[in-house]
């Protein structure tokens, strides 16, 4: 089930990526799709990131499966995860999240998306 296709859902998720931007993490562009999300953000340490990835998944699901009445695993349990080696694949990514909510045919209210203010 694609919850996160609802508003109120992928604004949780959302909310949640957003609430500890410049004090654990500088979060960047991000976008939350029906069943999953893609995000950039800077770390002190890969430590933190782990943790705070733990800590994402873990309030997200407690507070969705809340609202639908369901139990257990609501995301996957390995996210995937990795280092952003260049100014280019930066850019690349950036594009990559801009551009998922289109090649997957969502609409308006579908998906929830950030950009990065490019003052930043």
């Amino acid at each position: 089930m694609c919850h996160l296709r609802n508003p109120e859902y992928s604004k949780i998720v959302a909310d949640s990526l957003m609430y500890f931007d410049r004090e654990r993490y500088q979060m960047g562009d991000f976008v939350v799709m029906p069943n999953h999300v893609h995000l950039l953000a800077v770390f002190p340490s890969a430590d933190l990131m782990e943790k705070q990835f733990d800590s994402w998944l873990h309030f997200t699901a407690t507070q969705i499966n809340r609202r639908t009445g369901e139990r257990g695993h609501f995301w996957q349990q390995e996210p995937f995860d990795h280092l952003v080696g260049s100014v280019e694949q930066y850019e690349y990514l950036r594009e990559y999240i801009c551009d998922n909510p289109s090649k997957a045919n969502l609409g308006e209210g579908e998906f929830y998306y950030r950009r990065l203010p490019e003052s930043r």
